[in-house]
């Protein structure tokens, strides 16, 4: 890798009178110190920040709007706004699918991946797209998801009868520490089948981490302390990494946004697609009923008359427990968030005329520093500073309720985040495998496939056979056994 260009003294005094001025003038404490290499690095990193940009997100993070005198008003969206797999018919559904499969079919839709994060709690440094759930054939999270992608093609094609396979470009983003690992193992695997030009890494942005009292933290000498920018940085990242000109390149009008750590995603579902295209929507967003009133998940409704997320913690138990008058035993306020969602390509085209505005949330940790004076380390035993970023629901508010919609679908067959270390018994490698497995019994069974008695086990199907349960039709009347697993 080549060496960053060693600035000029003009550019140093440029930049280090900017961050003075700002307040900030203490990055540059060691500069003078460090080898030319180390300048270079360190004048790179500064330069790619804006410190009264940094100091106008951090104090408006810090210093919160007082809360109203008057709690927000919360109602379920109206129905015009949503639709549910659960009590949708059959007709309506394969409307939805067939006129997503067109889309596909026209080359019209693309995937984002939020893929930023690290196995971290599962034991693992590497992106946890690269985990093995522990199913039969082994495949990463990635693999399941690319073999997904790649079936849907087939049957796109299908669908439209003519030569030449459709193809679903898959944006991949990543973050500082995961991306060059995420190449690796994207090449080391010949991506999967995927033609390696509809696989497109980019990199989500990073912010400073700010102390307690808003001065920018160096992490050593030489280099400031930095923390990707959440999920939300997904906005200003398609504008930077070049992903919407990449998209316009190709025609792109429909775009399906998802986390890797669900092992049961439909990416880039026919049916979502084709719900929210035929809504002509700017945003659409899945969701999977609530279990019950307890339940911590965040849920999508209607905040103030606007579309948002509410954490549930900010409901009233009273108001999480209350029934929907329409559907006795269900709970009114129910649409879990899965971070799952669909984005019309107009609307992310005009990511510049309102990414600005969207809110910083402050996460206080306990971040390492170089002693002002030492120029050592410092590892703080409790929380002295703060990392900033935003989430991928902050624009919800931002879009009109008419060009809003959300799709409740089955949790058994869309959503097992994994989120803990196997024997955590929730949202777990167990629990991720078991899902799978349990799934690609129910279409088996669903296609016909006769279970021995007594046999609970599940089945893998591969997602290069079935995306979701469609083409199993050679199995109807067939007694499975001994088998775990259908390539």
């Amino acid at each position: 890798m080549a060496a960053d260009p060693v600035p000029t003294p003009e550019q140093v005094s440029e930049l280090k009178a900017k961050y003075t001025n700002a307040g900030q003038g203490q990055v540059f404490t060691f500069y003078d110190s460090l080898s030319s290499d180390e300048q270079a690095q360190l004048y790179k990193q500064l330069a790619g920040f804006d410190p009264l940009y940094i100091n106008k997100i951090a104090a408006k993070a810090l210093t919160p709007q007082s809360s109203e005198s008057e709690k927000p008003t919360l109602e379920p969206l109206p129905d015009s706004a949503r639709a549910s797999i659960l009590d949708s018919d059959k007709q309506t559904q394969d409307e939805w699918w067939n006129r997503g499969l067109q889309l596909i079919a026209d080359n019209k839709v693309a995937v984002v991946l939020m893929a930023g994060g690290q196995g971290t709690r599962l034991g693992s440094s590497a992106p946890k797209g690269c985990f093995d759930i522990g199913l039969p054939s082994h495949k990463s999270l990635f693999q399941i998801q690319a073999e997904r992608i790649a079936r849907l093609q087939v049957l796109a094609s299908q669908h439209r009868k003519q030569t030449g396979s459709p193809v679903v470009p898959w944006y991949v983003m990543t973050s500082g520490p995961t991306r060059k690992a995420t190449e690796d193992f994207f090449k080391t695997n010949n991506y999967f089948g995927l033609n390696p030009n509809q696989v497109i890494i980019f990199e989500q942005g990073v912010l400073p981490c700010i102390s307690n009292d808003g001065k920018i933290l160096l992490e050593s000498k030489s280099r400031v302390a930095v923390a990707p920018d959440g999920n939300g940085g997904i906005y200003n990242a398609l504008v930077d990494a070049k992903v919407l000109d990449d998209m316009a390149r190709r025609g792109i009008e429909h775009v399906h946004a998802y986390c890797v750590d669900n092992c049961l995603v439909k990416v880039a579902d026919p049916v979502f697609i084709g719900y929210c295209a035929s809504q002509n929507v700017d945003i659409g967003t899945k969701v999977v009923r609530k279990r019950n009133a307890t339940e911590p998940v965040g849920l999508i409704l209607l905040k103030n008359g606007k579309p948002d997320v509410v954490e549930y913690s900010e409901i009233d138990d009273a108001v999480a427990a209350e029934e929907d008058p329409a559907q006795p035993g269900v709970l009114r306020f129910r649409a879990a968030n899965i971070v799952n969602h669909y984005y019309s390509f107009r609307f992310l085209k005009s990511i510049p005329e309102w990414a600005g505005n969207l809110p910083h949330h402050i996460a206080r940790k306990k971040i390492p520093y170089a002693d002002l004076e030492s120029g050592e380390t410092v590892k703080p035993a409790k929380p002295n500073g703060i990392k900033l970023e935003q989430f991928v629901f902050d624009v919800f508010p931002l879009i009109e309720l008419s060009k809003f919609a959300c799709m409740e679908v089955k949790r058994e067959d869309e959503f097992s985040p994994l989120k803990n270390a196997r024997g955590t018994g929730e949202d777990d490698p167990d629990t991720s495998r078991h899902d799978i497995m349990a799934q690609g019994r129910r279409w088996l069974e669903a296609a016909g496939a006769k279970f021995a008695e007594g046999v609970e086990n599940g089945v893998e199907v591969s997602p290069l056979v079935s995306y979701c349960g469609e083409g199993l039709q050679s199995y109807a009347g067939k007694k499975v056994e001994a088998v775990d697993r259908i390539e």
